[in-house]
């Protein structure tokens, strides 16, 4: 780790690589780096969960809940504003496409490999609890498909992280 600046993509790298979940291509840009996954939670399948890291502002999780809106937006709005206000370790919100993303912050001070862990678990977790509202925006008919005998690949990181996930540890 470099301590004038908090942690750098290798550290980034090695955590990943420690959580089993990655860690990725990265990709660089200006002193940004950022690596593009594809996560299980136990209920949704191949989530995208991109992981940026700018060493002097910290992390950011961004959950990609779904594929551009292209419903009633003042409906999906409330959904995503209602969410903020339930759900206060997490931020919704819409990307430059129009895609909602779920994101969560962590400051270089705070940064660490269970810092990081926790909040890609949170944000996993974030995603099955929230399965039933976001199927019309993932599937046309708003049918959630059946996973079939489908495994999924994060549950070590589930559970290293059961205890400070709290009821979100449930959702299954």
């Amino acid at each position: 780790m470099n301590s004038t600046l908090g942690p750098v993509a290798r550290d980034i790298e090695a955590w990943l690589a420690e959580l089993e979940l990655g860690p990725g291509e990265r990709i660089e840009r200006e002193g940004v780096s950022s690596w593009d996954l594809r996560l299980d939670g136990r209920r949704r399948f191949d989530v995208p969960v991109t992981v940026i890291l700018d060493p002097a502002v910290g992390a950011f999780i961004w959950l990609h809940m779904a594929p551009p809106i292209g419903d009633s937006l003042r409906e999906s709005y409330r959904k995503l504003l209602r969410w903020n206000d339930e759900f206060p370790f997490v931020k919704f919100s819409l990307a430059a496409d129009d895609r909602p993303i779920a994101t969560i912050e962590i400051p270089p001070e705070r940064l660490d490999r269970d810092s990081l862990g926790l909040g890609i678990a949170r944000l996993l977790a974030m995603c099955d609890l929230l399965l039933e509202e976001t199927a019309a925006w993932l599937w046309i008919d708003g049918r959630i498909p059946d996973s079939g005998s489908r495994a999924c690949r994060q549950e070590a990181l589930f559970e290293r992280y059961a205890s400070r996930l709290g009821e979100l540890a449930g959702q299954r």
